[in-house]
């Protein structure tokens, strides 16, 4: 009947029938119960389910076409979910009854006979001195081993049928192979080169990938500059007189100075002292432990595909015609253009706009969105907007470019509003996409519509290849990579004895305009899509002592917090430290700190940093008890007589 109460009912079943009758007994009936239940879900609730829920009904039903027997088997061996669930669950999909019932049977069969013997072991005891017989301690030490012993089985059967297709090397070359030498990349080499693992780096291109090349080093260089390019037309703020004149070739040859100053961080010659095998070329994965590389072959027991991202360039009319630039060949611009056009209002496209705006630039930004940073909350988006217009940037929203125009003098871009807008060069800044073409993970079966599939341990579909960095397509910021490269490097070389899931709950986001937006946890449109309580503390950075001090008092810093409790939801600051100053509220979300042990926290003056603090002040004033204040002034009128 699938009722409640199976392990009691098995152990009594094994008292009352002795092993092998009881096995008998139990195994056929839980199987026949399941099934009955399997059937009266299916009938009663299949139909409604699948009318209110199509498309998920549609992929479920997929998956268990093609899968669905293993994972049964999985489920019946390391019972996870309690069997009526999942009786109740497979009657909601199209696995035939023949097939649930062999397998609950086949999968359960280890634990009944199991439970069965502890059964019959209990009801052989005749006094108290049998309870702590061997064989009575044997029965229940078997019990307990089973759940372990369940998931290391289902685990290797799992990872035996993933592999069945290729023949495993008798030796390999290596431990690990690592498959682009980006920020993901290098922090996996360096640490199974540190553990003493023999690892080889493959990479076809610069090492340090698109962070030292062609992202954060020059972009913050450039930044730099404009910066400063911007306070020396105005040094009457600071009490001074001149101007400084931006020079865009020596600006780009202190770019490129900066990416040489810290290129040795990341180049062979350190990596080779390290004990990596620093291999150049191209890889290709063959099968799960081969790669070669411009036509040599090297194994590996595991591999780590790092290979980063890529701009994406949408499929705009004439785009092609008017050599766009992206973030990626911005670099080799040798004059500055006169007037810049930038698609894209996220991070990539505001840093950069108002870059080029500081250093002279006609720039006009356009983002299809009806707002800048679409992902964070309105305030900040118009903070942003509001940064660069007086930067001198135009700013176009709620409109996409239709098509560019090549034209006798001039170029233009036509957007979806029928605008028409000239400019010199165009820069496109619309996103990134996994780079995972041509590498062969395709043929292996390793992508699902072009995206990558990892689980939490940052393992793909085959047991032998783990994933770090941009190219998983999740959080893409170096930072992240070298985050996800820790877990995907310590579960690649000792997944066999330990795995660790990979941790964001306390993810830090900072875009390096001027003032900069840096952001950790719920912003309050997330949390309103979520349906989760929350109350606000803000504090404006006009207050803080260090800002006034700098001449950059705009901003805010904006704490969410669990209703009448101080623990931390989320954070989002908006001032011209904001990245230094989320480091804070990021160490005590990621360790359970709460507002309150920021206050007791001791913070030099005058410092940025003291705003977390007054930001916890914020909230404290706001929740003390109104008892204790009048408490405290009565205490106090009697101390003075």
């Amino acid at each position: 009947m699938s009722l409640p109460g199976a392990t009691a009912l098995t152990l009594i079943g094994g008292s009352l029938f002795g092993l092998w009758v009881g096995t008998l007994l139990v195994s056929f009936a839980s199987t026949i119960g399941a099934t009955i239940s399997m059937v009266v879900a299916r009938y009663f609730l299949r139909n409604s389910v699948e009318r209110r829920f199509p498309e998920a009904v549609a992929k479920v039903d997929r998956g268990v076409a093609s899968d669905g027997a293993r994972y049964l088997f999985a489920l019946r061996l390391v019972p996870v979910f309690p069997f009526f669930l999942v009786n109740v669950a497979m009657g909601l999909t199209r696995m035939p009854v023949i097939t649930f019932a062999w397998v609950s049977q086949l999968g359960a069969l280890p634990g009944t006979i199991l439970y069965v013997n502890a059964g019959n072991q209990l009801g052989s005891i005749e006094n108290a001195g049998d309870i702590l017989s061997p064989r009575i301690i044997l029965a229940f030490a078997a019990l307990a081993a089973l759940p372990f012993a369940a998931k290391a089985g289902s685990a290797w059967w799992g990872n035996r049928n993933a592999l069945r297709k290729w023949r495993r090397p008798r030796r390999f070359d290596y431990n690990l192979l690592v498959i682009g030498a980006g920020s993901a990349g290098l922090v996996t080499a360096y640490i199974a080169a540190a553990a003493r693992a023999r690892v080889a780096l493959i990479e076809q291109g610069k090492m340090g990938g698109d962070c030292l090349n062609t992202g954060c080093i020059p972009s913050k260089a450039l930044i730099r500059s404009a910066k400063l390019a911007k306070e020396g037309n105005h040094p009457e703020r600071f009490g001074l007189s001149g101007r400084l004149d931006p020079d865009f070739p020596a600006i780009m040859r202190r770019i490129e100075a900066s990416i040489a100053r810290v290129a040795p961080h990341d180049s062979v010659e350190r990596y080779s002292r390290l004990g990596v095998d620093v291999v150049k070329g191209r890889a290709k994965v063959i099968d799960p432990w081969t790669v070669e590389v411009d036509g040599k072959r090297l194994t590996a027991r595991r591999l780590v595909l790092a290979t980063g991202a890529e701009p994406a360039v949408p499929p705009i009319p004439g785009l092609a015609d008017v050599e766009p630039l992206t973030s990626e060949t911005l670099w080799g611009l040798a004059e500055m253009p006169e007037r810049l056009l930038v698609l894209g209002g996220g991070a990539i496209g505001c840093e950069l706009a108002q870059s080029f705006a500081r250093l002279g630039c006609n720039t006009t930004l356009v983002e299809a969105q009806s707002r800048l940073l679409s992902r964070e909350d309105e305030e900040v988006s118009d903070a942003m907007r509001a940064s660069l217009e007086a930067d001198g940037v135009t700013v176009i929203t709620g409109a996409g470019v239709h098509s560019f125009e090549q034209g006798a003098q001039s170029r233009f871009a036509v957007l979806s509003d029928d605008q028409r807008l000239s400019f010199d060069r165009v820069l496109v800044a619309v996103g990134r996409r996994p780079r995972t073409r041509g590498f062969g993970i395709e043929e292996l079966g390793l992508l699902d519509d072009g995206r990558l599939i990892v689980d939490q341990r940052l393992r793909t579909r085959l047991p032998t290849i783990y994933a770090a960095g941009d190219v998983i397509g999740q959080l893409q910021f170096t930072h992240a990579a070298g985050h996800y490269a820790w877990f995907a490097a310590m579960n690649a070389l000792f997944g066999n004895i330990k795995t660790w899931k990979s941790q964001t709950k306390a993810f830090p986001m900072v875009i390096y305009t001027d003032p900069e937006i840096a952001r950790v946890g719920l912003s309050e449109d997330e949390a309103r899509a979520r349906s989760t309580a929350y109350e606000v503390t803000r504090y404006e950075l006009a207050e803080l002592d260090r800002a006034i001090a700098d001449g950059a008092n705009e901003g805010f810093v904006k704490v969410l917090t669990v209703p009448g409790r101080d623990r931390i939801l989320g954070v989002t600051i908006v001032g011209a430290r904001a990245g230094d100053m989320l480091g804070e509220f990021t160490l005590a979300m990621r360790h359970g700190f709460g507002l309150n042990a920021i206050l007791r926290t001791v913070h030099p003056y005058p410092g940025w940093t003291e705003a977390a603090k007054a930001a916890a002040g914020e909230w404290r004033r706001s929740h003390m008890p109104g008892w204790a204040i009048k408490l405290s002034a009565r205490i106090l009128q009697w101390q003075r007589g």
